[in-house]
């Protein structure tokens, strides 16, 4: 199999996977290299599933609410496999009057860019789900929110490249980027090397180690998460769940177990070394907060923990740009745990950056210059 083709994508995420995807729609050839010997083994399929618009930061709105009106509706369709996707709504809930205070400023902000959201009491939240507990005073309700199943996502997109004739490599780390007379041309694995004219770089927190061979640096960091999954338990709801604090979140998914994601505050104690372990103080601390919200998933009982690592931007949007100091690289990372929901539109943004065509959405808000010193 040859090591060329038209675009190179390091990662095989879903943001990678989807690029890859939506190019070879467009008769790109395309070849996705994978440092893990599994897709998607980094955030991709170590996340709560959210497809969600509330909360978010106003220069990501424009993106998410464009992926859950045209595309997640669609995508199980499109890719050939349930994605499980639920479009029933996300309560983001609040126990104390700080906790209002912060929903109602993502409140606020998110109305004034359009979005159908809310504020609702604790009595319009349990009319909602019934199985929410008192302790809950309010919440934010945004109706057109949900979540999906991010394994089956992530591998839908693989599948569909690859029928597609995207070729993948993994076990792939690459450890350089060189450039040739100037543009971004080569890419350096432990193993082999490859070319492409094009080169998008969607690793995660990885992605900077990576681009600093090249001289560019992204202002971003790692932090570790858990989730969790539950035995099956009776259908309660469809919601996504989420708080103000951001402390844990989660759904029920179609097999009837539940997912839930969180963090403890401690997670300088977990000297993992860089690999995706979890400690034995976030699950519990997850639980407690769980039962506080919903007591009578009091003794259910929890089949497996996972962790994974979020690349975080400095200022909190990835970056999703071309980079103007070396031609021919793009950039798709820093994504801030917010990669899921809008993986779809951002697989066909990629897709028009990579083939020089006008993109859907103004992309000016992700641009990696927005780091640049004024002068």
């Amino acid at each position: 199999m040859s090591n060329c083709a038209e675009v190179v994508i390091i990662g095989g995420g879903i943001i990678g996977c989807a690029a890859a995807y939506n190019l070879a729609k467009k008769g790109a050839s395309v070849i996705v290299l994978e440092a893990d010997d599994s897709i998607g083994n980094g955030g991709s399929s170590r996340n709560g599933g959210g497809v969600r618009q509330s909360g978010r930061d106003p220069r990501e709105l424009p993106l998410a609410m464009y992926s859950v009106e045209h595309l997640w509706p669609v995508l199980s369709e499109e890719l050939g496999v349930n994605v499980e996707y639920h479009k029933e709504g996300n309560l983001r809930l609040g126990k104390t009057e700080k906790h209002m205070e912060i929903l109602q400023g993502l409140t606020d902000r998110a109305t004034a860019c359009g979005l159908d959201v809310k504020m609702i009491s604790g009595e319009e939240v349990r009319a909602i789900n019934p199985y929410l507990s008192e302790e809950v005073i309010g919440a934010s309700w945004c109706p057109t929110d949900g979540h999906a199943n991010p394994l089956i996502a992530t591998l839908g997109y693989y599948k569909r490249a690859r029928d597609l004739g995207v070729c993948f490599y993994t076990g792939e780390e690459v450890v350089q980027i060189q450039k040739v007379r100037g543009k971004a041309r080569r890419v350096i694995t432990k193993k082999n090397v490859y070319e492409g004219e094009k080169i998008i770089v969607a690793a995660g927190y990885e992605s900077r180690k990576i681009v600093e061979t090249v001289g560019i640096d992204i202002p971003m960091r790692k932090e570790l998460i858990e989730a969790l999954v539950t035995e099956a338990e009776p259908k309660m709801f469809p919601q996504m769940l989420g708080t103000a604090d951001a402390d844990f979140y989660g759904h029920q998914t179609d097999h009837g177990s539940f997912v839930f994601g969180g963090a403890s505050g401690f997670e300088s104690v977990n000297k993992d070394n860089g690999t995706n372990a979890t400690s034995s103080i976030t699950a519990p601390c997850i639980c407690r907060g769980i039962m506080k919200y919903i007591p009578k998933l009091a003794n259910a009982k929890i089949v497996r923990t996972w962790a994974g690592y979020e690349d975080l931007c400095a200022d909190g949007i990835p970056v999703i740009s071309p980079v103007e100091e070396v031609p021919g690289l793009i950039l798709a990372c820093a994504f801030t745990g917010h990669g899921f929901g809008i993986s779809p539109v951002v697989g066909i943004l990629l897709s028009q950056m990579a083939l020089e065509e006008q993109t859907l959405l103004d992309m000016k808000e992700f641009r990696y210059d927005r780091f640049h010193a004024v002068i």
